[in-house]
Order: structure tokens, then sequence, then C-alpha cells
């Protein structure tokens, strides 16, 4: 008796949890008809926006995998003093509130910041740039990236790297052939991850680099923008991020099932006069 009672409370709160999580989700799109959403998606501020997104978030994802990979290495596969704080310091982002990241990047990167004498004497403007945008899609959204492949790198089996050592690779050829390939599926997930967090960002975005549509604007300035202005066209935004996320989301926890058995052979790796 008490354990079925136990399992009926335990089936409500998720219920309860499940229709809490879902009502709002499912009011976007209940708001909106198919051709109001068709009309608002193919807006010039939508289309603007979309262009934004897109071109800053794939490059900051590609500066999270160019610095990241080998941070999240080097974290993963080394012992030293002071470990313990450096991880801190990377996923620091993850716990500052936007507002405080976004204003902290422009206090360093302001023209009247911390390297803003510098920069202007390089002749370089990033603050209300779309490059603005770039550094803060990457500041906020890199420590999800780092933070699982950190892990999937510590779950890499050591004896193969250990045995493609002994093999005679160099760490480097380890790292590109052993480590990197049987690491994929851990760092496939986090780079969702972080494309996900990316794509919904905001504070930072908006402190540092601004709204100026065409040019800063992304989908969720846009939807800030459009609130007041045209609601059914922030609902549209809206309901294009819902699905993005959702699928961003769902492709993150099926990225895992394709990274390469831990069984790959090492002698695949050793110099071609070690066999």
């Amino acid at each position: 008796m008490r354990s079925s009672s136990f399992a009926a409370a335990l089936v409500a709160a998720a219920a309860l949890s499940l229709v809490f999580l879902l009502i709002p989700i499912v009011a976007i799109f209940v708001e909106l008809s198919p051709g109001e959403l068709a009309d608002g998606l193919t807006s010039q501020v939508a289309r603007d926006a979309l262009r934004v997104t897109a071109e800053t978030n794939l490059a900051a994802l590609a500066l999270i995998v160019l610095f990241g990979t080998p941070t999240a290495y080097l974290l993963a596969t080394r012992s030293f003093r002071g470990r313990a704080l450096l991880v801190t310091l990377v996923e620091l982002p993850l716990v500052l509130p936007p507002a405080v990241a976004g204003i902290g990047l422009l206090a360093a990167f302001g023209r009247l910041g911390l390297l803003g004498g510098t920069l202007e004497a390089l002749g370089i403007e990033i603050a209300f740039t779309k490059l603005a945008v770039v550094l803060a899609v990457t500041y906020v959204a890199s420590p999800f990236y780092v933070r699982t492949a950190i892990a999937a790198f510590e779950a890499v089996d050591p004896d193969l790297v250990a045995a493609s050592r002994t093999l005679g690779a160099g760490p480097a050829r380890t790292f590109g052939r052993v480590a990197l390939p049987l690491a994929a599926g851990g760092l496939g997930a986090g780079l969702a991850l972080a494309f996900a967090r990316g794509l919904g960002e905001f504070g930072a975005t908006i402190m540092f680099a601004g709204s100026f549509q065409g040019v800063t604007q992304t989908l969720s300035l846009a939807v800030y923008q459009e609130f007041d202005v045209d609601f059914d066209l922030a609902l549209a935004i809206g309901a294009l991020l819902v699905l993005a996320s959702a699928l961003i989301l769902f492709a993150a926890k099926l990225i895992p099932a394709w990274k390469r058995s831990n069984s790959t052979s090492i002698t695949a790796f050793a110099p071609s006069g070690s066999r």
C-alpha cells in the first residue's frame, strides 16, 4: 500500500512538473495560426535576426572549438597545483548573471574599457559591432562545451593513450588519432549544448553589442524589440527559437551514441616502422 502511494505521488509530481514546463511552450504555438507564423518568419526583422544569429553563432562555435578543445584536453589529462581554481575560472560564466557578463565585456573591450585604448590605437572597434555579438556568445557558451569536453577526455581509456605513446606516436598524434576520435561523441554533445546556449543569449549581447537590426540584433533580441511593437512577430520568432532549441537538445542526446567503440585498434596509430 505504501509503495503504491509513493509511486502515485511520484507520478503526480512528474505530471505537474511536465505540465508546468510545457504550458508556456504550447501557448506560443496556440496563439499563432500557421499563416501568422509563416508571415512572421518571412518578415524583414526575422530574416535579418536569423542571418545575424547564424553568422555570429557559427563564428563563436569555431572559436569555442579552436580554443576550448585544447583547454579541455589539458585540464582532463594533467594534474597540477591550481587545477581546481583554473577549472572554476573556466566555469565561472555559467553562474554569472548575463548582464554582469555583458558589462564585464564592455569594461574590458569597450572604447573606454581596460583594453579600449590599445584596441583603438590598433584601429579595432569591438563594442556595439557584430564582433561584440560573437565575443558575447563565445563567453557565455564556451563553458558548456569545455565542461563536457573535459568529461569526454577523462572518459578515454588511458591504456589506449599509453599504448599509442609506447608504439612511438608523439603527443600531438596521440591527441589527434586516439583521444580526439574516442572523445568525439562527448565533444559533439558539448558543442550542441554550447550552440543552444548561444542561440538564446540575450543579456550579455544587449549590454555589449546593443540591438541594431541587421548588425547586432539576434533572434532573442528581436523578440524583445518586437514585444511592444508586434506581439505576433515576437511569438513567431519565439516559436522558431523553441523548435531550434528542441532539435539541438535532441541532437545532443543522440550524438554520444555515435561515439566510436573504445575497442578501436591502437595499431592503426603506430608509426609504419613499428608494425
